[in-house]
């Protein structure tokens, strides 16, 4: 009998678990590990959600057809018009990349750093994940000349890459690829042969929404895959709900087939309850729009701030320009980090903050970096209060940082690096 696959535990909710057991033993902590989104679900989606609480039926596979029908329209207004026939609905987007994965088949090309469940998700269906370098500032897509060199070695070498997973916009770095490089990257996966994999849950969380994240469904429309899901821009990470964008060709279609055989499989269906408020958000109502609209404002203002605090003692950091993550680099401080802490990687840095001072952050070797790597990712969607009242203020606040609860954790970030690099960060007024 062949032995497990090793498997890991998920860095984020490890952290999230760590952090957890350090609040309930009376330590001081501030959260900056996980990505959940801590704001409340919209009323609007919690009554829906209610009344179709004796949907208890499993219903269709691929997902209702309101909820199919809903996600082709959301999909319709950004210019990625679809049939409903070719979107597939899973329990959360993270089940719904692993079936992708498992129904494409071979080896998988990711970005590094990229989120810390596609290598992971390739490694558990036996396949082999082959990481290329994303451009500086543009984190998400890998390197399109180096996705060329790294495919053809594979393969001269006996592997079998058959599709590369892209996220737009990125996590961890918070930024978005250039056009120009999902341009070049859609080309190559064409010349490759290469499934794309376009991972576009935080495609609405871009702070201007004039100038959005380019999909590469755009330019290689006959070969790539779009998830999302509601998990970010509307924090409903409980609620487990994800939709797939299938291609209008050949490869979408026979892709679409093995997908609905894999999930009825595994989870049979989407819960159906949680299909009915799904359908009802996909729509984009006004209610939802103008929550999404506001906490993206959200997002931008403290993530932005903390940013500053980051930059301030010297780290270096490229603009962020959606989500709530940052991914400071700091190799600058390298000398001054390990002289006075003994710190000499983002392992070490990560551990001194979390020990030191209650402050969880994921290492760069979380995301497939090296081990020397003294970059962190730090995620400030959990510093908008301890409550919804203060949570659900945040979203309604002309000015975030005026509240008393988010300009303390900001300061506290300040004070942290402070400490950690000798270099004193103004203190802001609130």
């Amino acid at each position: 009998m062949p032995e497990p696959t090793s498997v890991s535990m998920s860095a984020t909710l490890a952290a999230d678990e760590a952090l957890e057991r350090r609040r309930r033993a009376g330590e001081r902590v501030l959260s900056m590990a996980s990505g959940e989104i801590g704001l409340p679900a919209h009323p609007a989606l919690k009554e829906r959600l209610s009344a179709a609480a004796g949907d208890n039926a499993y219903g269709p596979v691929p997902g209702s057809p309101a909820l199919c029908a809903a996600a082709a329209g959301y999909w319709g207004r950004r210019g990625l018009g679809i049939d409903p026939g070719l979107v597939v609905a899973g329990p959360g987007s993270k089940p719904l990349l692993f079936a992708l994965l498992l129904a494409i088949g071979g080896d998988v090309v990711v970005p590094v750093p990229s989120w810390v469940s596609y290598p992971a998700q390739a490694r558990l269906l036996g396949a082999r994940p082959l990481p290329v370098p994303t451009l500086p500032g543009q984190g998400g897509v890998p390197d399109p000349e180096r996705l060329r060199e790294a495919v053809d070695l594979s393969r001269a070498a006996g592997r079998n890459p058959r599709c590369v997973v892209v996220t737009v916009p990125d996590n961890p770095t918070g930024t978005v690829a250039a056009p120009a490089t999902v341009r070049r990257l859609a080309d190559a996966a064409r010349e490759l042969d290469l499934v794309i994999v376009s991972d576009e849950i935080y495609g609405d969380l871009v702070y201007d929404p004039s100038s959005p994240a380019v999909s590469p469904a755009v330019h290689a429309p006959e070969r790539t895959v779009v998830t999302t899901g509601l998990t970010k821009n509307l924090a409903l990470g409980g609620w487990r709900t994800g939709v797939a964008r299938l291609p209008d060709s050949d490869i979408g279609r026979a892709l679409h087939t093995r997908l609905v055989s894999v999930a009825s499989q595994i989870w049979s269906s989407p819960p159906a309850p949680v299909q009915a408020a799904a359908a009802y958000a996909f729509g984009e109502p006004p209610e939802i729009t103008e929550r999404i609209a506001s906490s993206r404002r959200l997002h931008q203002a403290v993530a932005r701030a903390v940013a500053h605090r980051f930059t301030a003692v010297g780290a270096a950091l490229s603009p962020v320009r959606a989500t709530c993550y940052l991914y400071p680099d700091f190799e600058p401080l390298r000398a001054r980090l390990a002289e006075a802490h003994g710190v000499s990687d983002g392992d070490g840095l990560a551990r001194l903050l979390l020990e030191r001072h209650g402050v969880g952050v994921l290492p760069a070797s979380a995301f497939g970096e090296s081990g020397r790597a003294l970059r962190i990712r730090a995620a400030t969607s959990r510093l908008y209060g301890e409550s919804d009242e203060q949570r659900t203020a945040a979203l309604r606040a002309a000015d975030p940082l005026r509240l008393p609860w988010i300009h303390a954790a900001v300061e506290r970030v300040g004070e942290v690096l402070t400490d950690l690099t000798g270099t004193p960060v103004p203190v802001s007024r609130p």
